[in-house]
């Protein structure tokens, strides 16, 4: 079906028509790719235009487009894009500071409180449901990414941070009990 104008695809669209949906995807999908992995990697950049076409269909009948839908697309992507380099630097930032104030523990501990230490993390980790464990450990002590993690395990990058993160909830639950003890190290 051929529009005669971009009011048209958007009417169509707004009523449910998934051919005006596969030619928008058609149309928008690999320039909207092109400009985000200006800002991101190619796989995020994908996973965010994925993203926000997805959204356009689900929320095709809310939906207000004052300009053209290319500049509103545009608009969307550019702003996923900012969220998800925010994101990352405050996940580097988060892993930089635990990493220096485990170096400082480790620098500074006996080796009878390190030795209890790590065998209550081994042990906690290992307690772990076994894709969160499987996950984990591939991202912070084989130093893998998220996307070498997703690709091995055949998932998405999503997928990978949600196991990450349940992990950590988990660990920090677990171990909540050896807090005084951290407290107390790192107080020496």
């Amino acid at each position: 079906m051929e529009w005669s104008c971009e009011e048209d695809i958007i009417r169509d669209l707004q009523h449910g028509d998934r051919k005006a949906y596969s030619f928008l995807f058609k149309k928008y999908y690999p320039l909207l790719c092109a400009y985000c992995s200006r800002f991101v990697s190619l796989e995020d950049a994908e996973e965010i235009v994925q993203d926000t076409l997805f959204w356009l269909w689900k929320s095709r009948e809310e939906i207000c487009i004052n300009k053209s839908l290319g500049q509103y697309l545009l608009r969307t992507v550019y702003h996923k894009a900012l969220n998800q380099i925010e994101h990352q630097k405050v996940q580097a930032n988060a892993e930089t500071i635990f990493y220096e104030q485990m170096q400082y523990l480790l620098h500074d501990t006996d080796y009878y409180q390190l030795e209890e230490l790590k065998k209550v993390m081994k042990q906690a980790i290992e307690a772990l449901p076994p894709t969160y464990r499987e996950a984990f450990v591939m991202h912070r002590f084989q130093q893998m990414s998220y996307k070498e993690i997703a690709d091995q395990l055949h998932v998405s990058t999503k997928t990978v941070d949600y196991r990450i993160q349940q992990a950590l909830k988990q660990l920090r639950a677990d171990l909540k009990d050896y807090l005084p003890l951290l407290v107390l190290l790192s107080l020496h």
